[in-house]
């Protein structure tokens, strides 16, 4: 998703469910629904593989992006957690008995993501610096 853009973290955020990935079967649509009943405020849309990803926020803290959904998933939200260390976070994760659903990625320049599922099946986001 490298598009030269580079996401600077806020220490003070750790912790914190500071972005939500949503997954839509209409990400346009979506994205104009949003814009005009919730307000949020989007960049301009990223290229991916699987089709333009649009990043919104609704505050200086917290945003997220809506993205197509795939071909195996229903359309949903899932919540990020910002994280000093994605690599350690996922660590953590396992280790207290979460199952991986995607291992550390790089997705853009200074970002690292990891995609869990908690015990109970609850699919958990973590998002951290890449160095």
């Amino acid at each position: 998703m490298s598009d030269g853009r580079r996401h600077e973290f806020t220490h003070g955020l750790y912790g914190w469910i500071t972005h939500t990935d949503l997954s839509s079967t209409d990400p346009a649509a979506t994205r104009a629904w949003c814009a005009e009943v919730i307000g949020w405020t989007f960049q301009p849309p990223l290229a991916t593989p699987a089709g333009e990803y649009h990043l919104f926020a609704y505050s200086e803290a917290g945003g997220g992006g809506i993205r197509q959904t795939g071909p195996e998933e229903v359309p949903g939200s899932t919540p990020t957690v910002h994280v000093e260390n994605t690599q350690a976070a996922y660590d953590a994760a396992l280790a207290a008995g979460a199952q991986s659903v995607r291992s550390p990625t790089k997705i853009m320049e200074g970002v690292c993501t990891a995609l869990v599922l908690a015990p109970g099946g609850v699919l958990i986001g973590f998002s951290g610096p890449t160095d």
